[in-house]
């Protein structure tokens, strides 16, 4: 099978390897995925894998944007290409945004050489205290959709 066919059949998953749920989690603080959504990811169709890539997408860039805007989108991806940080082409800025903060937080000084700006309401938190702060807002809106989602009916 030639490389290129290998990757399109690569099942893509939103999982960054930091997976919280086995320690007691109910929605991983890595990738925002409920506990069930995990469990039941490879049983999905194509079609609701991208949705859900979407909406976690979605819920990243509503997150991050109250804490962080992106100036320069082609800076972010160079940055992103330069450390070696995965992430999808159809991927939003604001959520590739969170992953660069996740995986460079401690060693970023100067958040304009990645295309980044703080918002003023957190403009003086350091990266590492911007992150906690964008990880800890992920966290609630994940508990919070988990606790609005609709429940699977009973068979």
């Amino acid at each position: 099978m030639a490389a290129n066919e290998s990757k399109a059949k690569r099942i893509q998953s939103p999982c960054v390897g930091l997976c919280s749920t086995t320690v007691g989690d109910r929605v991983c603080r890595g990738c925002q995925r409920t506990e069930d959504e995990i469990r039941d990811w490879f049983t999905l169709d194509a079609d609701a894998r991208k949705a859900r890539m979407q909406a976690l997408d979605a819920l990243r860039v509503r997150v991050a944007s109250r804490f962080l805007h992106v100036d320069d989108s082609a800076c972010l991806e160079a940055q992103l290409i330069r450390h070696r940080i995965r992430f999808r082409s159809e991927q939003p800025s604001l959520s590739r945004a969170v992953e660069l903060l996740r995986v460079g937080r401690t060693r970023m000084q100067d958040m304009s050489r990645y295309g980044l700006r703080r918002h003023a309401s957190v403009a003086r938190l350091a990266p590492d205290a911007l992150y906690a702060a964008l990880q800890e807002a992920l966290m609630q809106e994940g508990l919070h959709r988990l606790t609005t989602a609709p429940t699977a009916p009973s068979v």
